[in-house]
């Protein structure tokens, strides 16, 4: 019989009624009725063309012809429950393949990763590429991503999504703009550059101020490397950790968010 024929439904209820010789405790076991039992086990019966159980005074027998296939059956079964084993390995293990913005990773991640690896020290962490790299190519485990929510993707917000115009102390009094951060009505930009990176860099050279999240300026504004030129205010766009749902339902992925939450 091919591989795609095979009764996989039927000769799992085979197993579980071979070993209690009761369809009711077989049903207890699958969370099925007796009479599904019984009726997997006729169907099964029907395709092989044999007689798998013979009711007896003393209850439910297997026949020859059962027998005969069991210890094979058992062996498939338990090749199967390896399999899956290996293959949920990877979501197990303490290795977490992203993806995330660079200037963020040094500017506020990579502090909380550490922290994470202090609770956990056999965790490791491999970065893939930037916010953009695909997860599918990259084989990620997440991504960190710059946005107005988690777009298809199940993914929560690392903090909540505030900005902040931010300047070096005694910078020049000229705005930088980047996607994000566009000159405020009536002024004009001084430099145009394409990411946050490139506006964080510029501002602490001190070449100008733009408005920048509040997350990835955070610490530089702690440290006073940078001044903030006006209230926090809340923003479109906030850090998002990201990952498809298969992802999202690994458990190192599921106790890493926890954990970030809880800082």
């Amino acid at each position: 019989m091919k591989r795609t024929h095979l009764p996989l439904n039927g000769l799992r209820v085979l197993d579980a009624a071979a070993r209690h010789l009761s369809f009711t405790r077989a049903a207890d076991e699958l969370a099925v009725t007796p009479a599904a039992v019984g009726q997997q086990i006729r169907a099964l019966e029907d395709l092989l063309g044999v007689v798998l159980f013979r009711r007896t005074p003393k209850g439910l027998e297997l026949t020859d012809e059962a027998e005969a296939g069991l210890d094979s059956l058992r062996e498939g079964f338990l090749r199967f429950e390896e399999s899956v084993q290996a293959m949920q390995a990877g979501q197990l293990s303490h290795i977490f393949t992203f993806a995330a913005p660079r200037d963020f990773f040094g500017a506020w991640f990579a502090r909380r990763l550490g922290a994470f690896r202090a609770v956990h020290p056999d965790t490791r962490f491999h970065m893939a590429g930037g916010a953009l790299a695909d997860f599918a190519e990259a084989n990620l485990d997440f991504a960190v991503r710059l946005a107005e929510g988690p777009g298809d993707l199940e993914g929560v917000p690392l903090a909540p999504a505030r900005q902040v115009v931010v300047a070096a102390p005694d910078a020049h009094d000229a705005w930088i703009a980047w996607p994000g951060g566009p000159a405020p009505d009536g002024v004009d930009a001084t430099m145009h550059v394409g990411a946050t990176g490139q506006a964080l860099a510029a501002v602490e050279s001190g070449l100008g101020r733009t408005t920048l999240p509040f997350q990835l300026v955070e610490d530089a504004l702690e440290s006073g490397d940078l001044v903030a030129l006006g209230d926090i205010e809340e923003s479109r766009y906030g850090y998002w950790l990201v990952a498809p749902r298969p992802q999202w339902r690994q458990k190192k992925v599921k106790a890493l968010v926890e954990f970030l939450q809880g800082q």
